[in-house]
């Protein structure tokens, strides 16, 4: 009678495994690592006119004196393409974009 037996994975596989398992970790969580602009609830707004922005809860308006950003150029990390780009730059109370005044 033949008994069966049992397939032996190679360590090489299960390490080949754990490798590729931590690099995934790794990768997916360091998004994760950079800072919000805006806490969970909340969304940025930016001053109208001058340099400056604020997070306001969802579901509210922005306050006097601030605006939403326009759609498509909204920052969601610090320091990522558009929370660099509004550095220097802000909306005027017609919603075009402008150099912030004295950051020339």
């Amino acid at each position: 009678m033949r008994t069966a037996t049992r397939l032996r994975t190679p360590s090489r596989t299960r390490l080949g495994l754990a490798l590729a398992g931590v690099t995934v970790a790794l990768l997916t969580g360091a998004c994760s690592m950079q800072d919000a602009v805006c806490g969970g609830g909340e969304y940025p707004v930016l001053a109208v006119g001058s340099a400056g922005s604020a997070c306001v809860p969802d579901g509210e308006e922005p306050p006097e004196g601030y605006a939403r950003y326009p759609e498509g150029k909204v920052p969601e990390h610090v320091d990522d393409k558009w929370y660099t780009y509004w550095n220097t730059r802000t909306v005027d109370e017609n919603g075009r974009t402008i150099e912030i005044p004295g950051e020339n």
